[in-house]
């Protein structure tokens, strides 16, 4: 299953919050609708091993998200604020004409995908991550977990504006060596390589990529440090209604395993998995991805019985 896998079919697919968004849009369109969300520094091809057995009996729907590969990537940090992108995926959800879906997002994307759950339990049915904290748990982990601390400091780092200017081909040579292939092996990402360069070398990709961590108002203290703590963060915080799969891979050095820990306080319905893998679960181990979630999402109809009712 980590085998190159040929490009899938995009669809562009203009926004009314502006934007235009490169789309993978497999399986029929009348099948139960299942959105997939990527994170930094992919693209829908996060999804790649997954997506064609999904649109089996799914309407599969993988974005390229704002700032990421062919889709927009509009000036100014403010233009990757929260609110902005999950109205992306609220109004492409609209340009589809989908109402309720379940919705699947791995790192930067499962942080959307939980703040969309919060924020419109009226569209999101059902809730799946993947290796992306649950943003109540992640914060009180940064100000009161060392480690986790620790882990996190590259969020500093990415939020500084003089990385901009740097972008070069030897940059990205040097980006693909130590900030993402040291998470997997070389045989799974080899074959990804040449098309992550492509990406990343798109004028403005890699500005609009890293300001969706400055956009971000998560409060990351250096190693040491006793910052003020945010008031809302020891205070109740509103539950995610929908049921939830949380697929966890343990071998994670950005996320610690740590952050599954206080999800039952804020997940009621709550499923987790824990695959032996590292941050990039979806392509580290697919196989082990997609049994979790065709043992945990309901069979979907037939065409003959979704007639009938």
């Amino acid at each position: 299953m980590n085998d190159p896998v040929p490009p899938f079919p995009l669809t562009r697919v203009a926004l009314a919050t502006g934007v235009e968004l490169d789309t993978v849009m497999l399986g029929d369109p009348a099948a139960p609708p299942i959105i997939l969300l990527h994170g930094f520094p992919e693209s829908h091809r996060t999804w790649r091993h997954l997506l064609p057995d999904l649109a089996r009996d799914h309407h599969v729907i993988a974005p390229d998200q704002r700032g990421y590969a062919g889709s927009s990537k509009p000036d100014g940090v403010e233009a990757y604020a929260a609110d902005r992108i999950v109205a992306d995926l609220l109004v492409l959800a609209d340009a589809l004409g989908i109402d309720r879906f379940t919705l699947v997002g791995h790192d930067w994307g499962g942080a959307v995908a939980w703040m969309a759950a919060l924020r419109a339990p009226d569209r999101v049915e059902r809730l799946v991550i993947l290796n992306a904290p649950h943003p109540y748990v992640f914060q009180r982990a940064l100000l009161d977990d060392p480690e986790q601390r620790a882990a996190s400091q590259y969020i500093t780092r990415f939020r500084e504006t003089a990385l901009d200017g740097g972008w070069t081909g030897t940059a990205l040579e040097r980006f693909f060596a130590t900030g993402l292939a040291r998470h997997a092996a070389a045989h799974l990402l080899g074959p990804e390589k040449a098309i992550y360069l492509e990406q990343w070398s798109r004028p403005g990709a890699m500005t609009a990529m890293l300001n969706w961590y400055r956009a971000s108002r998560f409060l990351v203290p250096a190693p040491g440090e006793d910052p003020p703590r945010p008031a809302w963060i020891d205070a109740p915080f509103p539950p995610i209604r929908q049921p939830t799969l949380v697929i966890w891979g343990m071998k994670d050095k950005a996320l610690l395993p740590g952050q599954i820990d206080g999800l039952p306080d804020v997940v009621p319905d709550l499923t987790i998995v824990k695959l032996d893998a590292g941050h990039f679960v979806p392509w580290e181990a697919p196989d082990a991805v997609l049994n979790a979630l065709r043992n945990w999402l309901p069979a979907p109809s037939s065409p003959q019985e979704t007639s009938e009712k």
